[in-house]
């Protein structure tokens, strides 16, 4: 990465640090500066955080601070955010739609850090390639698998909309990816809403066909989360994190084939999936920022009408210096 970029990454991340240290001026010195012996991050099978994982830069410039990385992967979002909730991950990263639903959990104390720039192509919504369903309109009465509280939720909530249809016109079948491409390729749904890379594995077997993908529906951003106590005490761990991702992000953007080739290695997915997904995915590191809060705020509205949410969700209190007290 050239100095330029590299300053940048820099000076977003030192921006992060002076944020969450300007709100922890009563801890002492010694307090904010100690150092976990880990720091515990989740992370799923898609995005930038597995290809840091993949690289290995993060893990060697923590060890040469004394601190761990336990890496945790993850099927989806909500089960992930709902550890970082419980205080078992110190730092996570998600689908738009997974940290909505954790802030509505009792207790939350979740904190947004950044996002990634909107990949909309990145997900969809499936049929198989013989099915007679021509159009989203079409999916009325039928069986639709989808992970309750992921990102394709939300696609498949506002692409039922813009045909016209409420939530309440399907059948939504809650399932893991997993178990949702077992019913799918069986014909125990009609369509399936679904992610990279699950999404371009299935599109290169030729099994599908994409009625609907997020594009003019939903951002699809891949959102970084934490802690507020974490954040409050550790946040050189943070700013260290925040800046691998922002390398990672301009390294992947010109170098697509080595990308899917070293994630190839840990996933034995293939090399041609990942070049797939890889190559519809938009990079670009943000602060959590007016644009994300507006996002978000727009996708909690939206849930807690539909009775998707126990509560109504303000997510200016999880940006907002004011509500981080020392």
């Amino acid at each position: 990465m050239s100095k330029a970029n590299t300053s940048l990454a820099s000076l977003f991340a030192l921006a992060f640090i002076l944020y969450a240290s300007c709100i922890s001026s009563v801890k002492s010195v010694e307090s904010e500066n100690a150092q976990p012996a880990s720091i515990r991050i989740g992370y799923q099978k898609y995005g930038t955080l597995i290809l840091v994982k993949a690289r290995g830069e993060l893990d060697r410039r923590l060890k040469q601070a004394g601190v761990t990385v336990d890496w945790a992967e993850f099927a989806f979002g909500p089960p992930m955010l709902e550890a970082l909730n419980a205080a078992h991950l110190d730092f996570a990263a998600s689908g738009e739609t997974p940290p909505v639903f954790a802030l509505a959990a009792k207790g939350s104390d979740l904190i947004y850090l950044g996002y990634e720039s909107a990949s909309p192509e990145g997900e969809a919504i499936l049929v198989a390639k013989d099915s007679g369903i021509g159009g989203i309109s079409e999916l009325k009465g039928r069986k639709v698998a989808v992970a309750r509280g992921s990102n394709a939720h939300y696609l498949l909530i506002r692409a039922l909309a813009s045909a016209g249809l409420d939530w309440k016109d399907i059948q939504p079948v809650y399932l893991a990816p997993a178990d949702a491409r077992a019913a799918f390729a069986n014909g125990t749904v009609d369509a399936w809403a679904i992610w990279d890379f699950h999404l371009a594995a299935i599109q290169e077997l030729g099994e599908a066909r994409i009625l609907a993908d997020g594009k003019q529906l939903v951002q699809n951003y891949e959102i970084y989360t934490s802690r507020r106590d974490f954040i409050r005490q550790h946040p050189d761990l943070a700013k260290t994190v925040l800046e691998e991702i922002a390398r990672t992000d301009e390294w992947a953007k010109t170098h697509t084939a080595e990308a899917a080739e070293l994630l190839d290695r840990q996933l034995g997915i293939g090399v041609g999936i990942l070049q797939r997904a890889l190559g519809r995915r938009a990079y670009g590191l943000h602060p959590a920022d007016t644009e994300l809060a507006n996002s978000q705020q727009n996708i909690a509205d939206t849930l807690h009408a539909l009775g998707l949410l126990p509560k109504p969700v303000q997510v200016s209190l999880a940006l907002s210096a004011t509500e981080i007290q020392p």
